[in-house]
């Protein structure tokens, strides 16, 4: 999503090199195009995790592309957060074109000689446009995103074990969240959902230790 903050720390860092030895693991089999997904509650760090992840293995001499959720909303950003407020039953996985995202993973994975068109979100401008990613084969692709674990055409499944309590700060500092008050109720549907995806899971990444004992 164009107009997306990141804010890379060390625990990112951490997380991709937890992940990385799980991937490597898999690409060494050379099964071809590996897809990865990394997931978890608003704010735990998928985005930064995911950079950071594609770093590494691009060092490595492999080649990535990142897919992320938030190109997929069926509403562009800020009028998504609109709908919301207006329904709030419209908060799930029925915002978000997981099955376009699942196709466009696969794709990356069989068709590699194929461009791909993808939508592409702008959050400043509230728009959805789209981009067209060159051929050309992958190593690696990851999808980053709240609800990726359920994304049947992964191979690797990497799951951020923060609650949106926890992360709260994090939130704040990343400054999107245009109402914090209705945010956390947002916030406590999706945990619902996401909360149970951690079973799942491949790679399971810990909260930072200053996180540890605040689950409130």
């Amino acid at each position: 999503m164009i107009g997306d903050k990141l804010v890379i720390t060390d625990y990112h860092r951490a997380a991709a090199a937890k992940a990385l030895e799980v991937v490597s693991e898999r690409l060494a089999s050379g099964a071809g195009t590996l897809a990865v997904s990394i997931a978890g509650e608003s704010g735990c760090g998928k985005t930064e995790t995911a950079h950071c992840l594609a770093e590494a293995l691009e060092a490595q001499g492999r080649k990535c592309l990142i897919l992320s959720q938030d190109d997929y909303f069926r509403l562009p950003p800020k009028s998504n957060h609109q709908k919301r407020l207006g329904d709030i039953s419209w908060v799930g996985t029925g915002e978000v074109r997981l099955d376009l995202l699942d196709e466009h993973v696969a794709a990356v994975k069989q068709r590699p000689d194929e461009p791909l068109t993808k939508p592409l979100a702008y959050y400043d401008e509230d728009k959805l446009g789209d981009e067209t990613v060159p051929p050309g084969r992958r190593d690696v692709v990851i999808a980053e995103g709240t609800y990726t674990t359920m994304l049947s055409n992964i191979d690797v499944r990497v799951f951020i074990n923060r609650t949106y309590h926890q992360t709260k700060k994090a939130r704040l500092t990343r400054g999107r969240d245009p109402d914090v008050g209705f945010l956390e109720k947002v916030l406590e549907i999706e945990h619902e959902e996401i909360s149970r995806h951690k079973e799942c899971a491949d790679v399971v990444i810990e909260p930072p230790p200053e996180e540890r004992d605040d689950g409130s």
